[in-house]
């Protein structure tokens, strides 16, 4: 009897315990970093020299803020879809653990407005048209328009990564977008759709049984994994682009290495278009990503070192 009063509190406790847990997987938080990080690449070598550190985490955490109010959105929107798929049947709204309603729009909404609001404050307005457009893409280009109606809907959702590359640019203080971040633009745009191709091939059954129309369920996942390998060629070649911005050694070595074993692992997919390979090949396409960006980055503040020492 002395222990009843305790539970319904302990009751409680494990609800909130439950709820934090599942805030990072309701605003993809993990999607959110990559952005952040892709903004923060923008920045770091963008020619411009509007830096600082304190800068630097302010534009991350207001790309981190607009993502998240992206990817949330995309599950409040998708939770029909994602209660038909095995991969996301247990996300919060898809499982039932939240109920929908509005509040939850305005919540998201009001993360959304911090993050582009705290940009415009801090880099100006530019900044935060760049961060609005890329939520923009993702929250409601891709998830409304595109992804129930065409097989191409990743393509166009990729211009979310390429506008975080020029809010990056933008914050760095560049008045108009700079040739090296149109460069890295294009290059996350190509980026995009042998990356989310390879695990739509993995995940084809699950996205076939929602009735989405990504690209394996249209055209089969032999054809599909014909065309990650051509998009990987593709993005490999382009990624040399900023060389011709001033980009030295380092950045050249790093996408050569990435670039490599990124078109191996999508031409053993080419050739054996299974779930275990695909799946190999969208963390290979990750590895690239970081790859290339961090040796971006290294490249460009060794440049801006030896320009201040001459």
């Amino acid at each position: 009897m002395l222990s009843r009063p305790g539970l319904p509190a302990l009751h409680v406790s494990s609800r909130w315990l439950e709820d934090a847990r599942r805030l990072p997987e309701l605003f993809k938080l993990r999607i959110g970093l990559a952005i952040a990080f892709t903004a923060l690449a923008g920045y770091v070598v963008s020619p411009a020299d509007g830096k600082s550190p304190a800068r630097a985490l302010a534009l991350a955490i207001s790309a981190l803020l607009a993502s998240a109010a992206a990817g949330a959105f995309n599950q409040y929107a998708e939770r029909d879809l994602d209660a038909r798929m095995r991969r996301t049947r247990a996300r919060p709204f898809a499982s039932g653990h939240w109920p929908p309603g509005p509040a939850w729009l305005v919540l998201i909404a009001a993360v959304g407005a911090a993050g582009v609001a705290m940009a415009g404050s801090i880099f100006g307005p530019a900044t935060a048209a760049y961060l609005f457009l890329g939520a923009f893409t993702y929250g409601v280009v891709y998830t409304v328009w595109l992804k129930r109606r065409s097989a191409w809907n990743i393509v166009i959702g990729g211009l979310a990564g390429s506008f975080s590359v020029l809010a990056g640019d933008a914050a760095a203080g560049a008045p108009t977008p700079t040739l090296r971040a149109l460069a890295f633009a294009w290059i996350l745009f190509l980026w995009t759709p042998p990356h989310f191709w390879s695990l739509a091939i993995a995940l084809r059954e699950d996205y076939e049984s929602a009735g989405v129309p990504m690209l394996p369920v249209v055209v089969g996942p032999k054809k599909a994994a014909r065309i990650v390998f051509l998009s990987a060629m593709a993005l490999s070649g382009s990624a040399f682009l900023p060389v011709a911005t001033g980009l030295g050694g380092i950045y050249v070595a790093a996408t050569a290495i990435a670039s490599v074993l990124l078109l191996v692992r999508s031409r053993q997919l080419a050739r054996s278009p299974i779930a275990r390979i695909a799946m190999l090949n969208f963390h290979a396409t990750l590895a690239w990503l970081v790859l290339v960006l961090l040796g971006a980055m290294l490249d460009s503040v060794l440049i801006a070192s030896w320009v201040r020492g001459g």
